[in-house]
């Protein structure tokens, strides 16, 4: 008995080229719009929270003034460089597609100035760069007290700071914290540092002179003295 052939039919696929540059086109096409996103630059950044330092400055300090690719901004980076200032407190930074970086900015408080430096609310001792004209002069040596006076005088408000022209230590053997403000009106105040935001009253004190100019006691009791200075 004979054993029959088995033939095999052997079939050739034909490869479709028109898939293939389908497929070679989309691929060249993501990469492209990949690339192109990863070399987008930033186009708007936005600034807000800061009145000391300038937004040009905050750009300067955060290595963006180029204007780099987008995905190239890490916001640790930012945040650190930004922090070196010494005016700056905190930094909060939101990111936004597709070009779009949002900066708020935390300031420290200047408060006074102090042999010729600023003393800000970081306790920090700063150089008068910006220079401020606005703030109290400190006129003589504070550094027993230093640390008492910066956490004290940062609850003084804006405005009353404004008020103040100088600040003279006066201390005396009851008060080791006590202060004499020569005001810019031409009214005196003695105060104490744990007494310190009654200031932030003064325009209502003042009003009890009913004009006249005087020596206001912030210092002791809790009542005030109001004295001509004649």
């Amino acid at each position: 008995m004979g054993t029959k052939k088995i033939k095999l039919k052997v079939t050739k696929k034909k490869i479709n080229i028109k898939k293939i540059l389908i497929v070679l086109l989309g691929l060249l096409l993501l990469c492209l719009i990949v690339n192109h996103i990863i070399k987008m630059p930033l186009k708007n950044i936005y600034i807000s929270g800061n009145s000391i330092v300038s937004d040009k400055e905050i750009i300067k300090n955060a290595k963006l003034n180029d204007y780099p690719p987008y995905l190239k901004t890490y916001f640790l980076d930012i945040k650190e460089n930004i922090l070196k200032n010494n005016f700056i407190k905190n930094v909060t930074i939101k990111r936004k597609f597709p070009s779009k970086i949002y900066i708020e900015i935390e300031e420290y408080k200047p408060i006074a100035i102090y042999n010729d430096k600023i003393i800000l609310s970081s306790k920090k001792k700063v150089e008068n760069n910006k220079k401020f004209s606005y703030l109290p002069y400190v006129t003589n040596n504070i550094d027993t007290v230093y640390d008492k006076f910066v956490n004290s005088f940062s609850k003084v408000d804006n405005d009353t700071l404004l008020k103040i022209s100088h600040i003279e230590y006066a201390p005396n053997d009851v008060d080791k914290e006590r202060f004499i403000l020569y005001m810019v009106d031409s009214n005196y105040v003695h105060v104490t540092l744990t007494k310190i935001e009654k200031i932030n009253k003064y325009n209502s004190i003042v009003n009890e002179l009913d004009g006249k100019k005087g020596i206001i006691y912030l210092d002791s009791g809790d009542y005030l003295e109001i004295k001509s200075k004649d």
